[in-house]
């Protein structure tokens, strides 16, 4: 109720409010470097389950946006293109986690954008497991 719309990049805890509804680690990416600032996020209904949107936003007031959710089928997918209209759509599936990021740049432009935030996913930690038995 609190979050119905939309909550702003300057509010602390909107990596931590999203992961907890989609289930998947959200972070806040760094797009800086390519001259993107994080806009805000958004909770969105996504088939049976829910899914993130974060927004990015350049000097020039283009933006792009980056859709995470949960797989429906835990797999991992190669990066993938399309183009639809003046929108590019990059997206991949890595580590229980599904990545789009759309946005009306040069592909060249994009696929930049989708490396970093592939670079700075963020990495689960190792399953704890069972101690050997002792002799």
């Amino acid at each position: 109720p609190r979050h119905a719309v939309e909550v702003k990049a300057q509010e602390e805890h909107l990596a931590r409010w999203l992961t907890r509804r989609i289930d998947v680690p959200v972070k806040l990416f760094d797009l800086r470097e390519q001259g993107f600032e994080l806009v805000g996020g958004r909770l969105l209904p996504d088939g049976a389950g829910k899914s993130a949107q974060l927004m990015y936003q350049d000097a020039q007031g283009l933006r792009v946006t980056v859709y995470l959710r949960k797989p429906d089928v835990p797999t991992d997918a190669a990066f993938r293109y399309e183009r639809q209209g003046d929108l590019g759509v990059f997206y991949w599936v890595e580590s229980g986690a599904g990545y789009a990021l759309v946005g009306a740049l040069p592909k060249e432009q994009l696929l930049a954008l989708a490396e970093s935030i592939y670079k700075q996913h963020p990495v689960e930690p190792p399953k704890p497991t069972e101690p050997a038995a002792s002799r």
